[in-house]
């Protein structure tokens, strides 16, 4: 029964960082430090505290996993950096055990907002075809950004992704809820 509390704690804990992350993503496409990093830290405090020295570790691993996965999506010139950081952050607060859930759930979440926003501005087709040409221009050039197709270019459709992690994040917690 501790256990199951303490996993729901770490989650919520996931969800309230990942939600601030959101509403200044979305406010100002921007998801500042004084977010992420406490996040950080208070996941490795709360893990150490609730868990011990293993559990710490795992919180860390938890962060380098979650940061690792998106750091590739921010050399290859996919999303801002703040993304990156709030997803270690989130993935920090979630523990080892959320990882996957996590991330699946955020990349599922993205994905389906994405889609949601090349249609709603009826540029569905030049995004998909934009998918294609990345594909291609990775393959070739590694994690080497588009020189167009970019988060720095001004015409390109972008999504505040801090959103889909506070999406990703919620859903992990409704999750593990359902299954208690």
């Amino acid at each position: 029964m501790l256990k199951a509390n303490t996993e729901l704690l770490f989650l919520a804990a996931a969800v309230i960082c990942a939600l601030l992350g959101a509403i200044f993503d979305i406010r100002s496409r921007r998801i500042p430090n004084f977010i992420t990093l406490p996040g950080i830290l208070i996941g490795l405090l709360l893990h150490l505290i609730l868990g011990g020295w293993r559990q710490f570790a795992m919180a860390a691993l938890a962060c380098l996993i979650c940061g690792a996965i998106f750091l590739v999506f921010w050399l290859a010139g996919g999303m801002g950096a703040g993304d990156v950081k709030l997803m270690a952050a989130v993935g920090c607060l979630g523990g080892m055990p959320s990882v996957a859930y996590l991330l699946i759930l955020t990349a599922l979440a993205g994905g389906v907002m994405a889609i949601s926003l090349a249609l709603w501005r009826g540029r569905l087709k030049d995004t998909l075809l934009n998918v294609g040409a990345l594909a291609l221009h990775h393959r070739s050039e590694g994690l080497t950004p588009h020189p167009s197709l970019n988060v720095a270019s001004a015409w390109t459709l972008r999504l505040p992704y801090g959103l889909a992690i506070a999406a990703g994040s919620a859903v992990t917690l409704c999750l593990l809820v359902v299954q208690r």
